[in-house]
């Protein structure tokens, strides 16, 4: 039996890759890009799923989507900040409803 020394860590500290995920994405003129979500807590994470079926059912099937390998989802959000990723998140807040202009209620005024 191995015999670990002082500081060495049993098990890593980095995750286990994920794998090739479902990233939701929005498209653009341009392409797409990767949406990004909030936590909980606020901190902005980028979102992968193990399965199409898994991202709509928490997405909706109109979510678009991409294949992408964990490690590009990361290397992709990195240079936005985003060190977070979070796979097969079971729980999204409602899209915000889309706002109408209301019509004015303070009549014209007329200057005579």
């Amino acid at each position: 039996m191995a015999e670990l020394r002082y500081g060495e860590d049993p098990e890593p500290s980095d995750p286990f890759p994920a794998g090739p995920l479902y990233v939701p994405v929005r498209p653009g003129r341009s392409g797409c890009a990767a949406r990004l979500f909030r936590t909980p807590l606020g901190d902005r994470t980028a979102v992968g799923f193990t399965s199409e079926r898994r991202l709509i059912t928490t997405l909706g099937a109109g979510q678009a989507w991409i294949r992408l390998a964990e490690p590009a989802l990361r290397a992709l959000t990195a240079p936005l900040g985003v060190t977070a990723l979070t796979v097969d998140p079971q729980f999204t807040a409602p899209a915000p409803a889309p706002v109408t202009p209301v019509p004015s209620e303070i009549p014209a005024l007329r200057i005579a």
